[in-house]
């Protein structure tokens, strides 16, 4: 049974209370790993290669966030003459520097 749009929320986990699931499975996770370092390293150090710059490249995820693309759009028609000047000696300066 759904509620009305505008009733109050009643029950359930309140905003900003972590799922206790979660929490108890992250918590899991992290004890394994830390009670089996050493394994884990005898483990990687066995992988051929190939394999261990793949796991390393999976494991980096974790640690480094990705970048994301940054895209600018600019709308010419609404730039004055100086501006389009400002624009056009940033890029070929940025050249002239490479």
């Amino acid at each position: 049974m759904t509620r009305k749009k505008g009733t109050q929320k009643t029950g359930g986990r309140t905003k900003g209370v972590p799922n206790k699931v979660t929490t108890d499975l992250r918590t899991w996770i992290h004890d394994l790993l830390n009670s089996n370092r050493q394994q884990i390293d005898k483990d990687i150090k066995q992988l051929e290669p190939q394999q261990r710059v793949m796991l390393f490249e999976k494991l980096l995820s974790y640690a480094i966030p990705k970048m994301q693309s940054v895209e600018a759009k600019i709308d010419i028609e609404q730039l004055t003459d100086e501006q389009i000047n400002l624009i056009i000696n940033e890029i070929t300066k940025d050249l002239d520097d490479e």
